[in-house]
């Protein structure tokens, strides 16, 4: 019996360690009342179901565990569906899905990509929900890490990207 449990013990310390780390992802509402009592930078993944890159993304870059700790740690996480369909609540404005054609858009995506649709878009607000950056496009793990760390330590403040980038000392390769 000693032996049984002894196994069973190896093997849950094996899958706790091989666990896959997964973002804390908020609804919209959530992050924002969060941030009301604890402030934390924000991170906005404006996305759809039908964007290829969208999903290499979750699957290579927000997957990584480097990259699900830091933003767990750091900032609150947002998913957006840039064609959602359910109304969110913001600074006093109901944003709502509209149709248009065949398919449709979330104002609030428009509100933050100022009416050019990108997916993916990663948008940074500041602790006082102010837009500090908006990039469009896939972002790599690699890449992403150190953006991460550009705006969490706030170091565009004093240094620009070049400098940090050279700087920079990645946990996904050390």
């Amino acid at each position: 019996m000693k032996k049984i449990h002894l196994i069973l013990a190896i093997y849950g310390i094996s899958f706790s360690v091989n666990a896959q780390e997964k973002i804390n992802w908020l609804s919209f509402e959530k992050a924002i009342e969060l941030n009301k009592t604890n402030p934390k930078p924000i991170l906005i993944d404006v996305y759809t179901d039908w964007c290829g890159f969208c999903k290499k993304m979750d699957k290579e870059t927000y997957a990584n565990n480097v990259i699900a700790n830091y933003i767990n740690e750091h900032f609150y996480a947002i998913k957006l569906n840039g064609e959602g369909k359910e109304d969110i609540k913001y600074k006093g404005h109901t944003y709502k899905f509209k149709q248009q054609g065949r398919t449709g858009y979330h104002e609030l995506a428009v509100a933050f990509l100022e009416g050019k649709l990108s997916y993916p878009t990663t948008i940074f607000l500041t602790k006082k929900e102010e837009l500090l950056q908006k990039i469009p496009g896939y972002l790599s793990k690699e890449h992403f890490e150190k953006v991460l760390a550009f705006f969490n330590t706030e170091a565009y403040n004093s240094i620009n990207w070049e400098e940090f980038e050279k700087n920079f000392k990645s946990k996904i390769n050390p």
